[in-house]
């Protein structure tokens, strides 16, 4: 894992100008640097290394292709390199004098120069984001991976192209203009992360995944980002990956034995493991004791020829502990277990960290378990294996089971007699608490609540599947003056609704969210991740899977709790979905409450300009009543304050 940077145009022949973009992503690629720039075609790569495969100087980078065409810098694993070196010789492309090392990046910049870019990337299993420069074209890709597991930003600072796998080093440029987009505080309010291709910064943008976007010297600057298929003036954007269009082809060819399904799922993941399995430094996985990060583990626990690391932590507050779940498991399968323990104050000593690891205002609140099992982790390996991936692309969300349910139950009433429900849906969240055992998360009430605001409310499955993913819906923005946050553009005709969300949530819910979160939180200490489930193969595997298969008698991700009843007796994982939470809630009643005060404090609010002051109050004094359960809407706008108290100065931008 590494972290990448580079500038196209007048500014790039300047090392000293990229070695500044590399320091503040040093945290990526602790273990050596590179610069390499040509002047006179006006480009420059600037590479932080976090040795994993060949530590040797032979995997350096930046790494020119042997016959020279080619520059590339890039972050990731090929899991697949050995099998493409092997292909590589049997063309006769071995290069003069054989291979100089066995990293994954030489094997990349040769099977580039071989087969070209696009049919490289068709061959290779892995996650990345690199650059490309081709010096016979005279053209710069960018590129990042199917599903978007490592980052990418680009955007234009003067006349130069500016790119990297994180914003702080764009932002470290001369002439970087900190001005926030409000559509970006939007998309944050909408749904806990900025959707691509957004960034927080007005003419910054991330590159969105399955992508190249090529462009060649002299484009002009522009501070909208290129559209799907454009091409001209020396930028072209195209996807060389749509996973709708594999979800499709699934559809049109599924398995239809359950028996079937089931080998050809498990021997998939069991190879994705393998292959990912595999480096030259210690290796680790990480396990809740839930359904998808034990089915990892138990596979990896076979291919593994000796105990598997694992790590998991725990919380003291009740209903947030899962760290007796994971034990539990570890200790059936044998694996070497690590269990940390974190206080509350513990957990919320993250939060000054937060503003500058995830560079942009981010909150999934689990933000914070996820960066300290990673340092936790980190103690010991220095790549661990993830159980992320599993609920898109096999339904294991509640929305995915609940969401297609209620609309087949709302569809046969008249929108009109459903809206006469309406007052009941503001009714104080205490009085809901009377008729439901809540739970020890105090979830029941106010899924229920919730629940009578989607019923009165939504036209079609369409509104479910956005009430589930946006805090503000059926209700007006808190930021003044913003568009509504589109959905995500895919196409899917014939899939049922389960369908249709899980493809909505594999290509913005995962990216932007998910793999946003893990990829931050651990590179922060140096530590990569890596996620079985997010194979290309496995997800073409998966779309084949009918969705009854997934999703039946109300549960989801049926297909990996029958793979795992194989290795894992059912009591130690049967339990209703938690994720991996912390009780942010309460904390705002409590430890929080006076940095919360403070935050979203009615004169700080009217300073700023930006949202609607009265909403947001609103949100929060109810929150603290317990009328309505605000924590995840509130919880983007205290992100995005505290981090504009940590960037010092930005100013607003006032496009819609």
């Amino acid at each position: 894992m590494c972290g990448i940077a580079g500038l196209l145009g007048p500014s790039a022949g300047d090392e000293r100008l990229l070695e500044e973009m590399a320091g503040p992503i040093l945290h990526r690629g602790p273990d050596a640097g590179g610069v390499w720039a040509d002047g006179e075609a006006g480009v420059g790569f600037a590479h932080r290394r976090l040795a994993i495969v060949d530590l040797s100087p032979h995997g350096a980078q930046p790494m020119a292709s042997f016959n020279g065409r080619y520059v590339l810098s890039y972050n990731g694993e090929i899991y697949n390199h050995r099998d493409l070196r092997a292909e590589l010789d049997a063309a006769g492309a071995t290069p003069d004098g054989g291979w100089r090392g066995h990293s994954d990046t030489e094997t990349l910049a040769e099977g580039i120069a071989h087969w070209g870019l696009a049919a490289t990337l068709e061959r290779a299993a892995g996650m990345f984001a690199l650059a490309l420069w081709d010096r016979s074209s005279r053209t710069l890709s960018l590129v990042r991976d199917r599903f978007g597991e490592k980052p990418l930003y680009y955007g234009w600072i003067g006349k130069d192209l500016a790119f990297a796998s994180e914003l702080k080093s764009i932002r470290a440029l001369p002439g970087f203009s900190a001005e926030i987009d409000r559509q970006a505080v939007a998309g944050l309010c909408a749904r806990s992360y900025i959707p691509a291709p957004l960034s927080i910064y007005r003419g910054v943008f991330k590159l969105q995944p399955g992508c190249i976007l090529g462009v060649t010297p002299g484009v002009a600057p522009r501070t909208a980002p290129p559209s799907l298929g454009e091409a001209g003036q020396g930028l072209r954007l195209t996807r060389y990956y749509d996973y709708s269009a594999v979800v499709a082809a699934g559809l049109a060819n599924p398995i239809r034995d359950e028996g079937q399904a089931l080998d050809a799922a498990e021997e998939a993941l069991r190879q994705a493991i393998a292959d990912q399995a595999v480096a030259d430094v210690p290796v680790g996985a990480f396990l809740s004791g839930g359904f998808d990060s034990s089915t990892v583990v138990a596979l990896y626990q076979q291919v593994s020829g000796r105990p598997v690391r694992t790590y998991s932590i725990g919380f003291t507050e009740a209903g947030f502990d899962e760290a007796p779940h994971a034990r539990a498991v570890a200790a059936h399968l044998g694996t070497e277990h690590h269990e940390l323990y974190v206080t509350p104050r513990e957990a919320m000593e993250v939060l000054p960290l937060l503003p500058t690891m995830y560079d942009e205002p981010f909150a999934d609140s689990s933000q914070i378990p996820t960066y300290l099992v990673s340092r936790f982790a980190r103690a010991d390996v220095t790549v661990a294996l993830t159980g992320d991936g599993g609920d898109e692309l096999f339904g294991g969300y509640n929305r995915h089971v609940i969401g297609p349910a209620m609309w087949r139950r709302l569809q046969p009433i008249p929108a009109g007699l459903r809206a006469l429900g309406k007052p009941l849906g503001s009714l104080p969240q205490r009085w809901f608490e009377l008729l439901v055992r809540s739970g020890p998360r105090g979830t029941g009430a106010a899924r229920i609540a919730k629940g009578l605001r989607v019923a009165t409310n939504a036209q079609g499955p369409n509104d479910i599947y956005r009430a589930f993913i946006d805090e503000w819906a059926f209700e007006r923005s808190p930021v003044l003056g913003a568009a509504p946050v589109p959905d995500v553009p895919f196409s899917l005709a014939g899939a049922s609704p389960a369908e249709r969300m899980m493809v909505g949530d594999a290509l913005g819910y995962l990216p932007d969210d998910i793999l946003c979160k893990v990829d931050r939180a651990s590179m922060a200490v140096s530590l990569e991740t890596r996620v079985p489930f997010l194979d290309h193969r496995l997800a073409a595997v998966a779309a084949r899977i009918p969705i009854g298969m997934k999703i039946a008698d109300g549960r989801g991700k049926l297909i990996i709790r029958k793979i795992l009843d194989r290795h894992v007796p059912r009591e130690l994982t049967d339990r209703p979905k938690a994720g991996f939470g912390i009780p942010v809630g309460e904390w705002l009643r409590g430890p929080l409450k006076a940095w919360a005060d403070d935050l979203l404090s009615e004169e700080r609010l009217r300073r700023g300009g930006l949202f609607d002051v009265e909403a947001i109050r609103r949100r929060y004094a109810e929150h603290q009543s317990g009328h309505r359960d605000s924590t995840v809407a509130l919880w983007s706008i205290l992100m995005f304050e505290s981090w504009m108290d940590a960037q010092g100065s930005a100013s607003l931008s006032n496009a819609a």
